[in-house]
């Protein structure tokens, strides 16, 4: 089974950008945008080779909003609004026959440090579900979790570490899902792989530097571990300023 996870940091205007012709050559059996930036009526039906399309827009149009195109039917699903009171579209819950699935979109803590209280509120409740989902059966979570996890997720470390998605406060937040238990699927497979990013600025040229963050996961159950075939960054597909991640399992 192929999942890919792509912060597209708005759908229509990658759609502008060969996002249908990516989709298409990779081929995933099941697809998870983040920062949608749109409600479905504002669309035109694209890609109708999934049979499922669970769209999570914001209440506040041309915002966040997440979104799930599935090959396979979704036993059931939740979103974020059902669980943690989310009026920004940023989880989807698709339970299927082995695993849920859960799409996020962290909130940034953002310039200043501003939201960085409501971010840390948020990742306590988020890991709360994730525990509670576990509890009936594995767990996959991707998206864009806007944190840089450790100095080797981001280009240039020192000059960050008081920067939204690179504190010291954030950095712990990501370390409670792995000291409960779950597996960032790309660091089990590239533990010391240097300079892997999924994120750059849209300033100064940094894409074209590779100066960037890894800060999109696939990350899941420990009881999954064994189940992963392929953890990738693919860094050469374009459109966003975020590029997809790719988890292969073998279920």
């Amino acid at each position: 089974m192929k999942i890919i996870s792509w912060n597209v940091n708005g759908i229509r205007s990658v759609l502008g950008k060969g996002f249908l012709m990516s989709i298409e050559q990779e081929n995933p059996d099941i697809l998870c945008l983040q920062e949608i930036k749109a409600h479905p009526e504002q669309v035109d039906k694209i890609l109708s080779q999934y049979s499922d399309h669970i769209w999570n827009p914001a209440e506040k149009k041309g915002y966040a909003g997440t979104a799930i195109f599935s090959k396979i039917k979704p036993i059931s699903i939740k979103l974020g609004k059902e669980l943690l009171d989310d009026v920004e579209g940023r989880v989807i819950v698709a339970e299927f026959k082995h695993f849920y699935l859960v799409n996020v979109y962290t909130p940034n803590s953002q310039r200043g440090l501003l939201r960085l209280t409501h971010r840390l509120e948020w990742d306590k409740k988020f890991f709360h579900i994730l525990k509670e989902l576990e509890n009936k059966k594995p767990v996959i979570f991707c998206g864009d979790l806007n944190v840089a996890h450790k100095e080797i997720d981001i280009a240039r470390p020192k000059e960050n570490v008081k920067n939204a998605g690179f504190t010291v406060e954030e950095r712990a937040s990501f370390t409670e899902y792995i000291n409960h238990g779950f597996v960032d699927s790309f660091r089990y497979l590239h533990e010391n792989e240097k300079n892997q990013y999924t994120w750059w600025s849209y300033m100064h040229n940094a894409r074209d530097k590779d100066i960037g963050w890894r800060i999109d996961y696939f990350c899941l159950s420990n009881s999954l571990k064994s189940k992963i075939q392929k953890a990738e960054i693919l860094s050469k597909i374009e459109g966003s300023d975020h590029c997809p991640v790719e988890l292969i399992l073998n279920i």
